[in-house]
C-alpha cells in the first residue's frame, strides 16, 4: 500500500513509469525466493525504424536488444493497445501490457516477468496497473490541453521548477548526461491570426492540433512539451549544445513548412530559445526565450533564434542585470 501512496505522488512521465517499475517488482518478488523476477518498460521511439528502448527501476534508459519474436510482441501489443503473453518455455511467459503515457495516449509497454500461473497475484498486479492508468486519466484530464493533449500552462511551473531543482543539486548529472544542457524553446505558428479570420475557427483548431502532433513526431518522448495557449507552444530540451539544439529545430521548422495542413494549405512557424542555467528563475528564462521568438517574428518570421547567439553576434543587447526585479 506505502508503494501505491509513493506512486501517486509522482507528476511527471518518466518518475511515475519509474515508480510503476519499482512498485510492481517489490510486489512480484515479495516472499519470492528464487531469482529476482524483473519489471521493464519498453518506448517505441521510432515505430518506422522500431527503435525500442528499456526503462529499468534505476531511471536509466538506454537501447536494447532483444529477439525478433520478441520485439515484434511489444510492437502489436502497443499498436492493439491490448496486453499480449510472450512465452519464453512452457513453464515461463512474460506479461506485455499498453502503457497510457501522461500525453493521454498508448506511447509504451510494460513487460511483467512473474508467476502468472498465481490468479491471485496476476489479478492484483492487473489491479495495480488499472490504479496507474486511473491515475493517469486524472493526470491528463488536469495536466493537459484539451484540444492538443500537450501538457497546460499551469503543469510548466512544476517542470521547470523541478528542472532547476535537478540542475541545481546535480542528480541528473550521471556520466552519460555529463555533457547535456537543459533549453527552453517557444514556438509561434505565423500570421495564425489570418487563418483564424479567413478559414474560421474550427480549421484554427485543426491547424493547432495536426501541428502538435508534428511536435510529438519531431521531439522525443522525454521532451516536455506544452500548449501555452493560442497558438504558442513551448518545450523543454536536453541537448550537448546550442548549434546542436539549434539544428533539430530547424528541421522541425522545415517539416512544419513542408507539410500540406488540409484546405489551409502551407503554414510556417517562429522560434526563439534559450539554454537554461543552473540559478536562473523560470521568468529570466521565459523572457530570453521570448525576447528571441521577438527577433524572429520581427526578422521575417519561419525562422530560429537562440537569445545567446543574437547577444553573441550583437544583434541583440543583454540587459539582464544582477538583483534586478523586472514587473513588467
Amino acid at each position: 500500500m506505502s508503494k501505491l501512496v509513493t506512486l501517486t505522488k509522482e507528476r511527471d512521465d518518466l518518475s511515475l513509469q519509474v515508480a510503476l517499475i519499482k512498485t510492481l517488482t517489490d510486489f512480484i518478488n515479495f516472499n519470492h525466493n528464487e531469482s529476482k523476477r524483473i519489471v521493464v518498460i519498453y518506448h517505441v521511439s521510432d515505430l518506422k525504424k522500431q527503435s525500442i528502448t528499456a526503462l529499468t527501476d534505476d531511471s536509466n534508459t538506454s537501447s536494447v536488444d532483444m529477439p525478433a519474436d520478441f520485439k515484434q510482441a511489444i510492437l502489436n501489443c502497443l499498436q492493439t493497445g491490448t496486453p499480449h503473453t510472450y512465452k519464453i518455455d512452457a513453464q515461463r511467459a512474460i506479461k506485455l501490457h499498453p502503457i497510457t503515457g501522461t500525453m493521454g495516449h498508448v506511447d509504451s509497454v510494460i513487460a511483467i516477468d512473474a508467476d502468472h500461473t498465481n490468479e491471485h497475484l496476476y489479478n492484483s498486479v492487473c489491479m495495480i496497473l488499472d490504479i496507474y492508468q486511473n491515475f493517469i486519466l486524472l493526470n491528463n484530464e488536469n495536466e493537459c490541453d484539451t484540444l492538443t493533449g500537450l501538457l497546460n500552462r499551469k503543469t510548466f511551473d512544476f517542470k521547470i521548477n523541478k528542472i532547476l531543482a535537478q540542475m541545481h543539486s546535480g542528480t541528473n548529472r550521471k556520466e552519460d548526461k555529463a555533457n547535456q544542457k537543459y533549453f527552453l524553446a517557444i514556438f509561434d505558428i505565423d500570421h495564425f491570426k489570418k487563418i483564424n479570420d479567413q478559414f474560421g475557427h474550427l480549421i484554427g483548431d485543426e491547424v493547432l492540433l495536426m501541428f502538435s502532433q508534428l511536435m510529438r513526431q519531431s521531439f522525443r518522448e522525454a521532451d516536455p512539451l506544452f500548449r501555452f495557449g493560442g497558438e504558442e507552444f513551448v518545450g523543454f530540451f536536453e541537448c550537448s549544445s546550442t548549434v546542436d539544439i539549434q539544428n533539430i529545430f530547424e528541421r522541425f521548422k522545415q517539416k512544419v513548412a513542408n507539410f500540406e495542413f488540409p484546405q489551409v494549405g502551407k503554414v510556417s512557424v517562429s522560434a526563439g530559445f534559450t539554454e537554461i542555467s543552473t540559478f536562473d528563475t523560470s521568468s529570466q528564462i521565459i523572457d530570453r526565450a521570448d525576447t528571441a521568438l521577438y527577433y524572429a517574428k520581427n526578422h521575417g518570421r519561419n525562422r530560429v533564434d537562440s537569445y545567446e547567439l543574437l547577444i553573441a553576434n550583437g544583434s541583440l543587447q543583454d540587459n539582464k542585470k544582477e538583483g534586478e526585479i523586472e514587473l513588467f
